[in-house]
C-alpha cells in the first residue's frame, strides 16, 4: 500500500529570477539565472542531474514546446527533459515529477524549472491561447476576473456576509502581500499600499478592484531535489524535506448538478485533506508555520484559507481582517508578496512558491524572516473555481 512522499525527498538547492517587467531577458536568460543560483545552492556539477521537467505554458510566446528550450538553454548533459502544462498549476506538476522520479528511485539528482515570458504579449492579463473547441464551446464569453468574481459573490450570499465588509475584507488581503512584497528584493511590485487605495480603486469585476487582481510578469524558478542521504552525502546538513503532494483535476461533478453552491473550490478541499493525510498533520492551524497560496485574485486567497481548513467556513473574513495571515499572524500567508507582487508568469509560479519555503526554513529570508517555521504549505490553483487542477504541498525542516 502506497504511504505517500514524506521525507523520502529533499531539496539540494533552488534559485529564483527577479520578477518583473525583462524586456531585455529572453527566456532562456531567466532559465539561466534561475538554474544557477539553484546549482551554485545545491553544489553539484550539471553532469550529476540524471532527468528534468520543464513547466511553461505559453508555449508560443518565445519560448517553444517540448523539452528542447531547456535541454539547450541549460546545455544539460544529454538527460530526459519533459514539458509539462496543467493551466497554472504547471510548476507545481514540475516539482511533483521530479520528486516522485527520486522517491521511485529511477534517479538520484532531478531538476524541474518553471518560466513564463508574458510582459511581451502586450496583454495586461493572461494572452489569448490556442485553447481547441472545449473552453469556447462552454465558456465563450468566460475572463479571469468576472469567473472569480462569482466566487465572491457566491461566497457572501452563503455565509451571509455584508458586501461593504467582504470588500473590506479582500482589500486587507491586498495591503498585507504588498507590505510583505516590498521587502523583496526578487518581487515584480514593491510599493506599499493603503486600504483607502485599495477600496477606491477602478472597479475590473464587481467586487474586485485593480488592486484585487494579480499581475502578469516575466519570470523563472528552478529547483534542484535528491534523496536525503544522499543530500547528507553531498555535504548539507539542514534538510529541507517533502511532507506531501497532492494534486486533484476537476472531474466535472461541480457543473453536473446543483450540490456545488460556487462559494469555494472543491479540489482545493480535497487535496488539503489528502496531504494533511500524507504529512500527518492532525490540526493545520496549529501546525502549519506559513502558506503561499494561489491569490490570483485576493478574493481567491480569502476563501482558499477556509478551503485549507486554516479558517472555519464563514469565518475568514473576521481572521483575515484580524490579521491572522499577517506576516506577524498566527499563520502568515504570502510573505514573499505573492502573485499580487511577483506577478503571475504561469509555469513559473508554483516553484517560485517554494522557493520562499525553503528560504525561510532554512533562516535565508533576510529581512522578511520569520521566528523559526519548521512547516510550510503551497497551494497552486490552475483554471477556474468550477473547473480546475489544484496542487497542495507541504515541505518543512527533516523529522518536522
Amino acid at each position: 500500500m502506497a504511504t505517500g512522499i514524506k521525507d523520502r525527498v529533499a531539496i539540494l538547492g533552488m534559485g529564483c529570477s527577479r520578477f518583473g517587467e525583462r524586456w531585455n531577458a529572453s527566456p532562456e536568460d531567466l532559465m539561466v539565472e534561475a538554474y544557477g543560483e539553484a546549482l551554485a545552492d545545491a553544489g553539484v556539477a550539471p553532469e550529476q542531474i540524471d532527468a528534468a521537467w520543464f513547466s511553461t505554458h505559453m508555449d508560443d510566446v518565445g519560448t517553444g514546446r517540448g523539452g528542447t528550450p531547456l535541454a539547450i538553454a541549460l546545455r544539460l548533459p544529454d538527460i530526459g527533459v519533459t514539458r509539462v502544462e496543467n493551466f497554472c498549476a504547471g510548476g507545481s506538476e514540475a516539482i511533483r515529477a521530479a520528486v516522485y522520479a527520486v522517491a521511485a528511485g529511477a534517479c538520484d539528482i532531478a531538476l524541474a524549472v518553471g518560466v513564463e515570458k508574458l510582459k511581451d504579449t502586450g496583454y495586461g492579463g493572461l494572452p489569448v491561447a490556442t485553447v481547441g473547441t472545449y473552453i469556447p464551446q462552454w465558456y465563450p464569453n468566460a475572463v479571469a476576473p468576472a469567473n472569480f468574481a462569482q466566487l465572491a459573490a457566491a461566497y457572501r450570499s452563503r455565509h451571509r456576509v455584508d458586501a461593504a465588509l467582504l470588500k473590506r475584507a479582500i482589500a486587507h488581503v491586498s495591503v498585507k502581500s504588498h507590505a510583505n512584497g516590498a521587502r523583496n528584493p526578487k518581487a515584480h511590485l514593491r510599493n506599499v499600499i493603503t486600504e483607502d487605495q485599495v477600496l477606491k480603486a477602478p472597479i475590473i469585476a464587481e467586487p474586485l478592484g485593480l488592486f484585487d487582481c494579480c499581475g502578469v510578469s516575466d519570470g523563472a524558478a528552478a529547483v534542484i531535489v535528491t534523496r536525503p542521504d544522499l543530500a547528507r552525502a553531498l555535504g548539507k546538513t539542514d534538510l529541507v524535506t517533502f511532507k506531501a503532494l497532492q494534486v486533484v483535476a476537476s472531474n466535472g461533478w461541480e457543473m453536473q448538478g446543483s450540490e456545488w453552491d460556487g462559494s469555494y473550490v472543491h479540489t482545493a478541499r480535497v487535496a488539503a485533506r489528502r496531504a494533511y493525510a500524507e504529512a500527518g498533520i492532525a490540526d493545520p492551524r496549529r501546525d502549519i508555520s506559513m502558506t503561499e497560496v494561489h491569490d490570483c485574485f485576493s478574493i481567491t486567497e480569502l476563501v482558499t484559507m477556509e478551503d485549507l481548513g486554516l479558517s472555519e467556513p464563514g469565518q475568514a473574513v473576521r481572521d483575515v481582517l484580524d490579521g491572522v495571515f499577517d506576516a506577524d499572524g498566527a499563520v502568515p500567508c504570502q510573505i514573499d508578496g505573492g502573485l499580487k507582487c511577483f506577478g503571475h508568469p504561469i509555469g513559473a509560479s508554483g516553484i517560485r512558491m517554494l522557493y520562499e519555503m525553503y528560504l525561510q526554513l532554512l533562516g535565508r529570508a533576510g529581512a522578511r524572516q520569520l521566528p523559526g517555521p519548521r512547516i510550510g504549505l503551497t497551494h497552486n490553483l490552475g483554471g477556474q473555481p468550477s473547473q480546475n487542477v489544484c496542487s497542495v504541498s507541504i515541505v518543512g525542516l527533516e523529522g518536522a
